[in-house]
């Protein structure tokens, strides 16, 4: 049963930044396709960003490109998010995902999931 271990929530005032991260155990980043998700309360979970399966490549939501950054450390085994510029509205519970296979931007499609840490932008 693969686990995470999430960290770098917090609470922070618009336009600060933070860094979460992410490091999985019982297994490599290569063999799987990662990526970020979040779930404001009381709303459905959604897409925040992703690598292709081999980290090849980077997709975004729109509401986050162009401020969020994902990516990954294979020497570390671990992958990030870095959220620059944050808005009121990026206040979620942000979770770390992991799919065998393909990338996929649907968060239903993957398999392994962390914990969860609580990200809250206010002034």
């Amino acid at each position: 049963q693969a686990q995470f271990e999430e960290s770098g929530g917090g609470q922070v005032q618009p336009g600060e930044s933070l860094r979460l991260t992410c490091t999985p155990s019982g297994f490599g980043l290569g063999r799987y396709a990662v990526g970020w998700f979040r779930q404001p309360q009381g709303k459905e979970r959604e897409f925040v960003a992703r690598f292709s399966r081999y980290g090849a490549n980077t997709y975004y939501a729109d509401s986050v490109k162009g401020r969020f950054t994902i990516s990954r450390d294979n020497a570390k085994n671990t992958w990030y998010l870095q959220m620059n510029s944050l808005k009121p509205e990026d206040t979620a519970v942000y979770y770390c995902a992991a799919k065998m296979g393909g990338g996929s931007s649907s968060y239903v499609d993957y398999d392994y999931w962390g914990q969860g840490t609580h990200v809250t932008v206010s002034s």
